[in-house]
């Protein structure tokens, strides 16, 4: 079963890193490559992608006549996504070990950031009772 992990991040004007050492973040980002290079070499990851900062975000909707209308960035916006995984493992229960994994990563001073990172099913098509 293929599962979507969403990790959500800071708020637009925060600062991402608050406080952290270059070494900080080079091994927090050493710790994310190290981790996506076990779960491809496991044959569990299908794709795991960074976004950029909050800044860059738009909400985009058509208009009346389908041409894209766009707004942004949202300030009191609570969080952000920051990245996420797509996973393709037997159990939920592998898929909550693979997001606490994630979940771990090292902040300020080495200590584990605990991020919450949600966990969802991507099915493979719409719910068989709706169709």
């Amino acid at each position: 079963m293929k599962y979507i992990l969403m990790m959500n991040t800071m708020k637009l004007g925060v600062d991402p890193f608050p406080g952290w050492s270059k070494e900080d973040i080079h091994n927090m980002i050493k710790y994310m490559i190290d981790f996506n290079k076990k779960l491809k070499a496991a044959g569990e990851l299908l794709s795991a992608e960074g976004l950029s900062f909050p800044e860059q975000a738009k909400l985009v909707r058509a208009g009346k006549n389908g041409e894209p209308i766009t707004d942004g960035v949202f300030p009191e916006s609570k969080e952000f996504l920051a990245g996420y995984w797509i996973v393709d493992v037997a159990t939920p229960e592998r898929a909550y070990e693979i997001a606490a994994t994630a979940s771990a990563a090292p902040g300020l001073r080495g200590e584990p950031l605990n991020i919450p990172i949600e966990v969802r099913p991507v099915p493979s098509g719409p719910p068989p009772e709706i169709m």
